[in-house]
């Protein structure tokens, strides 16, 4: 199957730095990405986006799922089909936490393997709703051995995180050892950070215990609910270069702003990644990675194209993903979207940018489009999308 989106008035390609790509299509094939801007002859499909601006797929960076569209934290069903509608094509899972009845006082080696597992063959397998699910999250806790994380690796797990682990044991070595165990099987390591989490059970972490351990991705730096102190988060951006800072909708919003400061005055915003800390204390917020973009463009002096790729190309890398860039031989992850009536946006970037929720009209995953003709989340933008028959032969 070749599809053209034809008629773009603005892409975004989820690149840091990267410069929006004005009046321009989009070619794919077979699910991938394989032009941007180019001759096409014969195409099966044509979308013709009516001036509308193509970003990447959303990648929330940090979720919690169950099992399924099920989130007992919420007692919601069907929260990610919405979350679909809001933009976001890839969900990562911080740990599969809510699920009934787990005491996290009392959380084994053996217990979070498993749980890992079950995830990993269950929910991460299923796409809910068609959105990419990288779950199985194995919770990082002590006492666990290389035959642990030999078995998550070969059950395809990869993705870990601290969050319940009793900080009294740093001294022993054995994060360290399992930072190094992660790396050597291709897991990514995040790690809770700031004050405890809702369910009170999780540990307080600021710059000594992350420097400590040296996690890939420092979970909610500017809140999960509550941030590290500014000095913390000053240490973490100017003295962990290589770490990824994560924010996420449950955050302090002073703090976030702080976050950027530093990250802009350190030429390093290409470590800023997003996430909602959702579903949770914070809620079911299917536009989260929406509001996410508009607080870093309007509030935070971060250009609209950067914020995009904070949401997407940036979270992607940190963890791993080959998604989040709209780029030939990238999977065809992409949103159409505009400003609705009444924005004084001229496009989606400029809605950013003034703050404005733009409105959805397409969600494409691997180049199937799951929302067609506008989203169940978001007012209709004020162009409309429209399917045509194709030419014999379209050139741009």
């Amino acid at each position: 199957m070749k599809t053209l989106i034809d008629s773009i008035g603005v892409l975004a390609t989820g690149e840091v730095g990267a410069p929006p790509l004005r009046d321009t299509n989009l070619l794919i094939e077979d699910g991938v990405v394989t032009g941007v801007g180019v001759d096409v002859s014969s195409p099966d499909r044509v979308l013709d986006a009516g001036g509308l601006t193509v970003i990447p797929g959303l990648v929330d960076g940090h979720v919690h799922p169950t099992f399924g569209e099920w989130t007992p934290a919420q007692n919601a069903i069907g929260w990610v089909r919405n979350y679909l509608h809001g933009g976001t094509t890839t969900m990562v899972s911080a740990g599969e936490l809510h699920i009934p009845g787990l005491d996290f006082t009392a959380l084994t080696p053996e217990l979070v393997v498993s749980i890992a597992t079950v995830s990993r063959h269950t929910t991460a397998r299923m796409r809910p709703s068609g959105v990419k699910s990288v779950a199985g999250t194995v919770l990082l806790v002590p006492g666990m051995t290389e035959g642990h994380f030999d078995r998550l690796q070969a059950e395809g797990v990869t993705q870990a995180k601290f969050i319940f682990y009793d900080w009294n044991l740093l001294h022993t070595g054995e994060p360290a050892q399992y930072m190094t165990w992660c790396h050597e099987r291709g897991i990514t390591v995040k790690m809770h950070s700031g004050g405890v989490s809702r369910s009170g059970s999780s540990r307080v972490a600021g710059f000594d215990i992350v420097a400590a351990v040296g996690p890939d991705i420092v979970g909610h730096i500017s809140g999960g609910p509550i941030p590290m102190p500014d000095d913390d988060i000053a240490q973490v951006v100017d003295q962990l270069p290589g770490t990824a800072l994560e924010v996420c909708s449950s955050m302090n919003y002073r703090a976030t702003a702080f976050v950027v400061e530093q990250l802009i005055e350190q030429d390093s915003l290409a470590r800023l990644t997003l996430g909602t800390d959702t579903p949770g204390g914070t809620g079911v917020i299917p536009r989260g990675m929406l509001r996410n973009i508009c607080m870093l463009a309007s509030m935070c002096g971060v250009a609209p194209a950067d914020a995009v790729a904070a949401a997407t190309g940036t979270t992607a890398r940190a963890h791993g993903l080959d998604v989040g860039v709209l780029a030939p031989g990238r999977p065809a992850d992409l949103v159409v979207l505009g400003p609705i009536t009444g924005s004084l946006g001229a496009d989606a970037l400029e809605c950013f940018a003034l703050g404005d929720l733009p409105g959805i009209a397409a969600v494409f995953v691997d180049g199937e489009p799951l929302v067609d003709g506008r989203s169940e989340q978001t007012p209709p933008p004020r162009q409309s999308i429209t399917w045509r028959v194709p030419s014999a032969a379209l050139t741009y």
